[in-house]
């Protein structure tokens, strides 16, 4: 028997707000996704991105609570250029996300910035910095 990594899934409070917010980010989710309990897009690779509200999440397992404090996953998204690393990250301020980490130029070689989900969880934007070893 052999896994095979086939999706992340985030549990989120406001699915109508989640859907939006990765809609920016490019995420395919289809129309009337953020009406649903569950939603998913269809990622290059065969990767999926599930969405599931706390309701449904309790619906197969009352216990549940949603964390507290900070994440600890994040998700990482590779732009093109530095450029798109900044345009994105201020586009997602202006829409009203949380910027986490202001676009910087890590020792690393990338430029690199932190936005929040509407949940708080983590979303990494970079790009390989001119000169720079491919990440």
């Amino acid at each position: 028997m052999t896994a095979r990594f086939d999706a992340v899934g985030l549990v989120v409070s406001d699915m109508a707000a989640s859907v939006t917010f990765y809609r920016r980010l490019g995420f395919p989710f289809p129309q009337g996704a953020e009406e649903q309990p569950h939603a998913e897009a269809g990622l290059p690779g065969g990767i999926r991105l599930l969405l599931d509200t706390e309701e449904t999440v309790r619906s197969f397992h009352p216990g549940f609570r949603p964390p507290a404090g900070g994440g600890r996953a994040s998700l990482a998204l590779r732009c093109e250029t530095p450029e798109e690393v900044d345009a994105l990250y201020e586009e997602l301020v202006r829409a009203g996300c949380h910027g986490e980490l202001k676009p910087w130029d890590a020792f690393w070689g990338q430029r690199y910035a932190v936005v929040h989900d509407p949940d708080g969880n983590g979303v990494d934007l970079f790009a390989a910095l001119p000169g720079a070893a491919a990440q």
